[in-house]
């Protein structure tokens, strides 16, 4: 019984999925597994771009989000599903160059939104990957 919230996650406003929160990989898998429709297939993208380009990420849910990280050096981005798009949250998005479309009440983050239909520029966003994990991030 203690597993059913993770084989049919609940989906919250958005369509975000209520997956328990946990370290490493399987936990973000669940998440991805429990996206709606096309949110899944940019779930995917977004961790097969972050998993090629920091090979040693560290992965978690917490709080229904996704999070990646460097060990020792916190978390640097995070992604959400919203009604209309996936909100991807760099936490230092401010230092990021080019700097991260979106931007946020809080001082250092940016968002970048994706769309459905939309085909983001996988290159620009594996740079910004690079870049962020490169960077002090987010205690959380």
């Amino acid at each position: 019984m203690a597993d059913e919230p993770t084989k049919n996650p609940k989906l919250l406003a958005g369509g975000n999925p209520q997956i328990p929160k946990g370290e490493g990989d399987a936990p973000v898998q669940a998440y991805i597994a429990a996206m709606p429709d096309w949110k899944q297939d940019v779930g995917r993208s977004i961790d097969d771009i972050v998993e090629r380009t920091v090979p040693n990420a560290q992965k978690a849910v917490k709080w229904n989000t996704p999070f990646y990280g460097v060990k020792g050096n916190g978390w640097f981005l995070g992604f959400h599903c919203l009604t209309r798009y996936v909100k991807v949250t760099f936490f230092r998005g401010d230092s990021l160059n080019p700097v991260p479309p979106v931007e946020s009440k809080q001082k250092d983050v940016r968002y970048f939104h994706i769309h459905e239909g939309d085909q983001f520029d996988e290159a620009q966003f594996a740079d910004w990957v690079k870049q962020a994990s490169e960077l002090p991030g987010q205690k959380l």
